[in-house]
C-alpha cells in the first residue's frame, strides 16, 4: 500500500510538472514567433509604404535590418526593382512568379511557403509595391529555440524525477511511520490482552470442573484479570480520544495553576501511604488556554507515575514555573534508579515498561503516551531527564 501511495505521489507530481513545462516552453516558442514576425512584419511595412526616393541600385535610403530583402514595383510601365539586400535577382522569370503569387492571394501581407519569403503590399497611384523578405532565419531561430526547450524541458523532467523521488519518501514518511506504529500497536496490545484472557479462560474452566476447593480463587483470579483488562481498555480510550485531538476541541482559558493545586491533593495522602515525601511549588497567577480534563489527566499520570516508580521512603517534587514570558514549566522530579538516555526516549512509546513486571500493577505503558499526545495537542513539548539519581519529567506549554 505504501508503495503504490509513494507511486502515485510521483506520477501526480510529475504529470503537473510536465503540463507546467509544457505551458512554460510552448507560451515562449509562441511569444518568440510572435514577436518575430511582428517585427519582421513591422520593418517591411515601414520600408514598402515609404515613399520612393532615388538612390543607387540595391540601396534604400536607410538601410534595413533585415538579413534578406527585395522590394518590386508593379505599375503600368510593367515590373522593376526598387532596392533589395542578400539576394542574386538576375533571374527575372523568378521575380515575376514571386510578384503574381503575392497579387493573387490579394492580402497585404503574407507567406509564400513555396519561396520562403514574407510579403507586404502597399498601394500607390498608379502603382503597387511589395516587399519581400526571407524568414528562414527566422526558422532557423524557431528551430534552435525548439531544439533548446526540448533539452531544458527533458533536463527539467529528469530533475524533477528525482526531486519527486526524494519528496515522496519525505511526504510519505509520516504515513509509513503511523502505519508502522499502529502494526506495533495492534501487536503490543493483542500481547497485552492475551495474557489475562488466557488465565481468565484457565480460571473459567477450573469452575467449570465443578471443584469446590477452586472457587473462591478461580472467581479471585477472574475478577482481578477483568480489573486489568478493563484498566487497559480504559487506557486505550484515552489514548485514542488523545490521538483524535479531542483536547483543541474545549480549548478555554483558565487558570493552570489553580488546575495543579487541585489535582495534586489527592495524590498526597497516596504518596503519603506509599511512604514518599511529596513536596509542590505552584507559582500562582500562572493562566493559559487549554482543555482543563485533559491537563488535569497530564499532572495525574507523572503522579501516578511517581508512586509506581520512585525508589522506597524516596522524594517526589513537583514543580510550577514561569519560563520567560511566554511559556510555563511543569516539572515532577522522583528519586531512583536514573533513566538511561534510550529509556528516556522510549518511554514515550505506547506498551513500553522499564519493569516488565509492572504489568500486574495496573501499568499498562500508555500513561506518558497519552500524556504526550495531550501537551503536543496544546502546542506543548514534554521530556525526561535524569541526573543523581532523579529522574524528571517537565512538561511545557504556551501561555
Amino acid at each position: 500500500m505504501l508503495r503504490r501511495l509513494r507511486l502515485k505521489f510521483i506520477c501526480i507530481n510529475m504529470v503537473t510538472v510536465t503540463a507546467m513545462l509544457c505551458v512554460i516552453l510552448g507560451l515562449v516558442y509562441h511569444f518568440t514567433r510572435m514577436n518575430l514576425e511582428q517585427e519582421s512584419l513591422r520593418l517591411m511595412q515601414t520600408a514598402v509604404e515609404r515613399p520612393f526616393q532615388p538612390g543607387p541600385p540595391g540601396q534604400l535610403p536607410e538601410q534595413l535590418p533585415l538579413p534578406c530583402y527585395f522590394i518590386l514595383r508593379s505599375g503600368r510601365d510593367g515590373m522593376d526593382i526598387v532596392a533589395q539586400s542578400g539576394y542574386d535577382l538576375t533571374d527575372q522569370a523568378l521575380l515575376e512568379s514571386c510578384l503574381e503569387a503575392a497579387l493573387a492571394s490579394g492580402a497585404p501581407v503574407g507567406v509564400l511557403e513555396d519561396y520562403g519569403l514574407r510579403f507586404c503590399r502597399a498601394a500607390r497611384p498608379g502603382e503597387v509595391r511589395f516587399i519581400f523578405a526571407g524568414i528562414s532565419s527566422e526558422r532557423t531561430t524557431l528551430k534552435n529555440l525548439l531544439g533548446t526547450s526540448l533539452l531544458v524541458g527533458a533536463v527539467s523532467f529528469i530533475a524533477f524525477l528525482g526531486i519527486s523521488l526524494l519528496l515522496a519518501r519525505w511526504a510519505v514518511g509520516p504515513v509509513e511511520r503511523a502505519w508502522a506504529q499502529q502494526k506495533q500497536f495492534v501487536a503490543d496490545a493483542s500481547h497485552e490482552l492475551k495474557t489475562p484472557l488466557t488465565v481468565i479462560m484457565t480460571n473459567a474452566e477450573l469452575l467449570q470442573s465443578g471443584a469446590p476447593e477452586q472457587v473462591p480463587r478461580a472467581a479471585g483470579s477472574i475478577l482481578a484479570m477483568s480489573r486489568q483488562m478493563r484498566g487497559l481498555v480504559e487506557g486505550l480510550l484515552e489514548l485514542a480520544r488523545a490521538d483524535a485531538g479531542t483536547a483543541r476541541d474545549a480549548l478555554v482559558p483558565l487558570d493552570f495553576s489553580k488546575l495543579v493545586s487541585d489535582a495534586l491533593l489527592p495524590f498526597e495522602p497516596i504518596l503519603f501511604e506509599a511512604g514518599l515525601d511529596f513536596t509542590s511549588r505552584v507559582e500562582p497567577g500562572i493562566r493559559l488556554t487549554g482543555n482543563p480534563g485533559q491537563l488535569r489527566q497530564v499532572v495525574h499520570i507523572l503522579l501516578d507515575n511517581a508512586r509506581k516508580y520512585t525508589s522506597p521512603n524516596g522524594q517526589v517534587t513537583v514543580d510550577l514555573r514561569r519560563r520567560g514570558r511566554g511559556r510555563c514549566v511543569l516539572s515532577a522530579a522522583t528519586s531512583g534508579q536514573p533513566l538511561t538516555r534510550q529509556e528516556r526516549t522510549d518511554i514515550f512509546k505506547r506498551f513500553y515498561r522499564t519493569d516488565p513486571a509492572r504489568a500486574m500493577d495496573q501499568s499498562y505503558g500508555l500513561g506518558l503516551s497519552i500524556a504526550q499526545t495531550i501537551v503536543l495537542a496544546h502546542q506543548g513539548r514534554i521530556w525526561a531527564e535524569s541526573g543523581g539519581q532523579v529522574n524528571t519529567f517537565f512538561v511545557e506549554l504556551p501561555l
